[in-house]
């Protein structure tokens, strides 16, 4: 009786983990056939709408996402988790565990999985902008006269959805997955009934088609391929949302439900093609009679909504893990849930993100002129996927390096096609998220390099703290009561408030702590190997604390399991001492005195570690000091 009542609560629960995968994981390729077929017979113009040219791009459609999402993402790389957590940063941690014979190979690895992750944020500013203005553009459809609508409600329901992210998505998420459910059921259906009337559509899995459509038509199935990629947007997300769900469901999501609702509707508006060529125009909502639209527009844009919100949220837990491995200042990060340590709010990304998307819709004005900016970053990241594959599959998987290649080159044949094909239309807007991504990628490396530079120039000011300790007695000064906690890079050298606190205010505490926070390239750390103490003095400690790229630094609760292992801390009793750096550009020790200026500007804006720590404000005291660079 309990065997049974276990698994019938194992099963609640995978169906729980399943329903909510749709609702966050699929939002950015299911809401694809909104504008997908559309822009595939806008791309190559001039194509008869005849039998041979709608199923070749069925057909290409097909098998694009077969080889693209089934394969690559679901049976590959998927497997290359990190404890559980996917994406491209963890795929980077993987690939940096590993030693390498060239000293070359490990910035270059770095190189490529910071410029993917770059990428992500340009994909985070379409998105949303493509997804909404897909859907209430249905309202042209309804009626002509109802087009000058149309961007002023994009932009309204843009701002609603920005304005209610600082309220978290806990309150809205439970939703998600029954509404999305409705959405795939609903396309399934729109394109069995469709269907019907030209189902040699259904052929579409004979990649014969495709072959002999790329044959007769190298040209324009070539320039098709900029737009096929819009139906395979959104395969990252399914590997970096594994953490939040699991391998298991979001296969059984893809394979029961997603893809073959999807490929009913591809075609459904395949066959409405051959039925009724004027349908071009927009073939997803000419799906249904009159009476149904408004009830399609509607859940549209709630389904594209909720792929918006799975985007912003990825942004988000993208510039977190940015900020804990060093590749951003600290922003300011408000938790918005209890019991979700994933579910966080960054004002300074949500009101830039909002105001560029804004830009956006009121710069193309279409989904036709937007999908001309969207897919290349999406080609880019995939290729940077592939890239890392290879070396994860290599390096730790142990795999022969011939198989290894056997099994990603395939992969990257297929991405290369789609960046050739989506790099024609740099020029009609692909230059955006190329500009985005070339933007974040230098600052995110210029903060790296500066911080790096930064710590060898403070640790060049002071002295090894071996040399401290062992002199500490004869020249301490007056020692006052109490416990001085400072926050320190490293446990090699001393800290400069340490030493300010001594030059000018000729003290020291009784008891003294030098606290260091690391990163370590796994996304959680265990309680029980987070922190480790060492006494190397008379009530002087060096104390280690180690977090995952995906959680968040808490010094008070730090505090909780040093009690456990015997260092004790009153918090009331207790002083932070944190340097300030004033930064001097000097442009003498590895960067250009321009790119100082702007390393320095990000550092003045960064949060204080007082706040991104968690630290009691009323306990901090901060020394000042100035470093030229």
């Amino acid at each position: 009786m309990h065997a049974e009542s276990s698994g019938s609560s194992r099963l609640k629960h995978q169906a729980a983990l399943t329903a909510g995968a749709l609702g966050v994981v699929f939002g950015d390729i299911g809401t694809s056939p909104l504008y997908a077929l559309k822009e595939c017979f806008h791309a190559a113009h001039g194509l008869a709408l005849n039998e041979a040219n709608v199923l070749g791009i069925l057909s290409m459609i097909f098998w694009s996402m077969t080889i693209i999402v089934s394969i690559k993402y679901i049976a590959f790389i998927m497997r290359a988790d990190n404890r559980g957590e996917g994406g491209i940063m963890a795929l980077l941690a993987l690939a940096l565990r590993a030693q390498y014979r060239h000293p070359w190979l490990r910035p270059l690895l770095i190189g490529i999985g910071l410029f993917g992750a770059a990428l992500f944020f340009g994909d985070g500013m379409i998105t949303p902008a493509i997804s909404v203005l897909s859907a209430v553009e249905g309202l042209k459809v309804v009626s002509p006269g109802l087009e000058p609508f149309v961007l002023p409600i994009t932009i309204a329901v843009l701002i609603s959805l920005f304005l209610i992210q600082r309220h978290g998505t806990a309150s809205i998420g439970a939703f998600f997955g029954p509404i999305m459910m409705v959405w795939f059921s609903t396309l399934a259906v729109l394109g069995l009934y469709n269907v019907q009337h030209s189902p040699e559509v259904l052929q579409l899995v004979n990649p014969a088609w495709a072959i002999s459509f790329a044959l007769e038509h190298p040209v324009a199935a070539f320039i098709a391929m900029g737009a096929v990629v819009l139906t395979v947007t959104g395969g990252e997300a399914l590997y970096a949302d594994m953490g939040h769900f699991g391998r298991k469901p979001i296969r059984r999501a893809w394979f029961f439900l997603v893809f073959p609702a999807l490929l009913l509707n591809y075609a459904g508006q395949g066959a409405l093609l051959l039925s009724d060529p004027t349908a071009i125009e927009n073939p997803f909502y000419r799906l249904v009679p009159d009476w149904g639209l408004y009830p399609l527009i509607v859940l549209s844009t709630m389904a594209t909504v909720i792929a918006s919100q799975a985007v912003i949220s990825g942004v988000f837990s993208i510039a977190r893990q940015a900020m804990l491995l060093g590749y951003l200042p600290r922003f300011e990060i408000n938790h918005t849930s209890d019991r979700e340590m994933g579910q966080i709010y960054i004002p300074f990304f949500n009101w830039t993100l909002l105001a560029t998307i804004i830009l956006l819709v009121l710069t193309f004005q279409s989904s036709s002129n937007l999908a001309s900016a969207y897919g290349i970053a999406v080609t880019m990241t995939m290729i940077c996927d592939a890239l890392l594959l290879l070396v994860v599959a290599h390096k730790l998987w142990g795999w022969h390096p011939a198989l290894a290649a056997a099994v990603t080159l395939p992969f990257l044949v297929v991405d290369f096609i789609f960046f050739a094909a989506t790099s024609l239309k740099v020029f009609q807007g692909g230059w955006f998220p190329l500009l985005i991504g070339a933007s974040a990628f230098f600052l995110m490396s210029t903060w790296k390099a500066g911080r790096e530079i930064l710590s060898h120039r403070l640790n060049a000011e002071t002295m090894p703290l071996k040399l401290f300790v062992n002199s500490i007695g004869a020249s301490a000064g007056q020692t006052v009561p109490g416990t001085a906690v400072f926050m320190t890079g490293s446990h090699h050298y001393v800290p400069h408030a340490l030493l300010h606190n001594m030059k000018h205010n000729k003290i020291i505490h009784e008891r003294n702590v030098l606290l260091t926070l690391i990163t370590r390239d796994v996304p959680f750390v265990d309680d029980n190997e987070r922190v480790i103490i060492e006494r190397i003095a008379h009530e002087f400690y060096l104390v280690t604390a180690a977090y995952g790229f995906k959680e968040q630094p808490d010094v008070p609760a730090l505090f909780a399991l040093c009690q456990a292992q015997g260092l004790k801390f009153d918090m009331m009793d207790t002083s932070f001492f944190v340097s300030r750096e004033r930064i001097i550009a000097h442009g003498r020790h590895g960067m250009s005195r321009w790119r100082e200026k702007i390393f320095v500007a990000m550092a003045r804006n960064a949060v204080s570690a007082t706040d991104f720590f968690q630290i009691p404000t009323n306990r901090v005291v901060e020394m000042g000091t100035q470093v030229e660079l």
